[in-house]
């Protein structure tokens, strides 16, 4: 291929290489220069224009991306048309992408004007998606090198296809023990079949027994004669060893353990077994989460009918690293001080009390006594007699009216001057004023006057980070309440919520490190907005 400048009318059937744009012209790269095309650049006055022009034994761009496209897609995929020496590969059906990785390379070895590239090899893809692309980098390209690429992809056969779902009816059991909510089941058994779902598969049969073998081993049994052509085990303890209770389960069902572990992050503790030609997977614990995970990267590959084998796992470890995971304890900037007991982590309160109140009226809530008390002052005394340290109360509406509420009590105000804006910036200016040796903060609620410090200790004594409990919420019958515990970990994504909604968000984005803690009565539940639930809270205290 010819290159380099010419004179407008020595261009006759050659291709501008750059745009050109002059007065009102304006010639676009790639334009096969015709007799009209030079007239306009002359009257345009362009007396010099870059083109290419194709030598004998030469392959244009389109010509050649769309062969060697075509050459390399294999099933379920399709080309597109090439244009401007790109021919793109699309999925024609939902399935697993499965890349030769070994014929992608000695492609793009072959000549440096030809390239390849495609999508992570085994990603979920839906019919539509665009899975690869052959770019021709020059305007043309040799001959020769266009049949070498040919040839190497034709040889590989394929380089690129589709593995279509072939699995359809999938089995779950869920194993029991005693503090595992009913509800996580039922959420895990959601997440799952949100997550089997674009594969076109669906459970079919469901069944939770205690943590046992001979129990379990049962189950499975009963769920692949429901028609299970796939076993999911969610335990309700993580596999530790090939000897704890679901391995020796699928072993005692007349199954065989094919690997144990995996170098993906999160998704560590995955077990594949096979039970008489059928995959049971024992699920990390991470499984029960809609985030992706290294339970992913093999369910997916199993539903679409693709062996996992042990070299294949064991090769997951580059690139296996998916995210940070919250319960992991995190390295300090400092050297590391001898660690305390857990009776003496450090927990500050953070006590909000700068809302407006409008659903009040004209009362200040905050202000509104019962016993002769303000609420603001009823709930700080909690948080000042439970284990807390410090106490921080935050300001906003009746600044002054709400310090001399407090006076006397020994507490640090901080003041949120954009409290109109909502619940985030008192969050933000509680977090933003606890001490930094403190390793949480309990965000409290000022209207919320039968929350005592027997609820606050008893949310602070779950909290253990060296366990993965970073955050710690009071549930009365599966229903969340507050005050809730929040590690130093997540202060970042505290300081950064907007609006009126609060942290909530959060406990759902990081349910992995959230733990329940089960209450009587509705303390935690009842907070004070308007006329009808001040009169009704105060009723039930002054009963008391």
């Amino acid at each position: 291929m010819k290159f380099g400048p010419l004179a407008p009318k020595d261009a006759l059937g050659a291709t501008a290489v750059h745009s050109i744009r002059q007065g009102d012209l304006v010639l676009k790269k790639g334009t096969l220069i015709g007799e009209k095309e030079i007239a306009a650049l002359e009257a345009a006055g362009v007396g010099e224009v870059v083109v290419a022009r194709i030598e004998p034994g030469d392959v244009s761009e389109d010509e050649a991306a769309a062969e060697i496209a075509t050459a390399a897609g294999g099933e379920g995929t399709r080309a597109d048309r090439a244009f401007t020496g790109r021919c793109n590969l699309f999925a024609q059906a939902a399935g697993v992408l499965v890349v030769d990785k070994d014929a992608v390379d000695r492609l793009n070895r072959i000549d440096e004007a030809v390239t390849i590239a495609t999508l992570p090899a085994y990603k979920p893809v839906v019919e539509g998606e665009m899975i690869a692309t052959v770019k021709i980098i020059p305007f043309a390209v040799s001959g020769v090198a266009r049949d070498r690429a040919v040839a190497e992809a034709v040889k590989a056969k394929p380089v690129i296809r589709i593995a279509p779902y072939t699995v359809r009816k999938i089995g779950i059991v869920s194993t029991l023990l005693p503090g595992l909510a009913p509800k996580v089941v039922e959420k895990t058994l959601k997440i799952t079949a949100a997550r089997i779902a674009p594969s076109g598969a669906t459970i079919v049969a469901e069944r939770r027994v205690p943590h046992e073998q001979d129990a379990l081993a049962r189950a499975i049994d009963e769920v692949r004669n429901a028609g299970a052509e796939l076993v999911i085990v969610f335990g309700a303890s993580a596999i530790a060893d090939r000897r704890d209770v679901i391995p020796m389960a699928i072993e005692a069902a007349g199954g065989e353990i094919e690997h144990f572990g995996m170098p993906v992050d999160p998704g560590n503790l995955m077990l594949i077994g096979r039970l008489r030609g059928q995959a049971v997977i024992g699920a990390p614990g991470c499984a029960r989460s809609p985030k992706e995970n290294g339970f992913d990267w093999v369910l997916m590959r199993l539903l679409a009918g693709l062996a996992v084998t042990r070299d294949d796992i064991t090769g997951m470890g580059v690139g296996g690293l998916l995210m940070e995971i919250v319960t992991r304890p995190q390295p300090r900037t400092e050297p590391a001080p001898e660690k305390s007991p857990k009776s003496e982590q450090r927990v500050a309160a953070i006590v909000l009390a700068a809302g407006r109140s409008t659903r009040m009226g004209a009362v200040n809530k905050m202000l509104a006594e019962i016993g002769g008390r303000p609420l603001v002052r009823i709930a700080t005394e909690q948080a000042l007699a439970s284990r807390a340290k410090p106490v921080i109360v935050v300001t906003g509406h009746e600044r002054d009216k709400v310090e001399q509420a407090l006076k006397g009590l020994d507490v640090r105000f901080v003041h949120n001057a954009d409290f109109v804006e909502g619940l985030a910036g008192s969050v933000k200016t509680g977090i933003a004023a606890v001490p930094a040796e403190s390793d949480a903060a309990i965000v409290c609620l000022g209207d919320m006057p039968q929350v005592d410090s027997g609820l606050i200790d008893k949310l602070l004594a779950a909290f253990d980070p060296e366990r993965g409990a970073l955050v710690v919420v009071p549930s009365i019958d599966g229903r969340r309440g507050n005050p809730v515990v929040w590690s130093r970990r997540f202060f970042n994504d505290l300081m950064a919520i907007t609006g009126d909604i609060g942290a909530r968000h959060l406990i759902g984005q990081y349910a992995e490190a959230v733990v329940e803690v089960p209450v009587a009565g509705e303390a935690a539940l009842t907070d004070v907005d308007t006329p009808e639930s001040f009169s009704a809270v105060k009723a039930e205290i002054e009963r008391a």
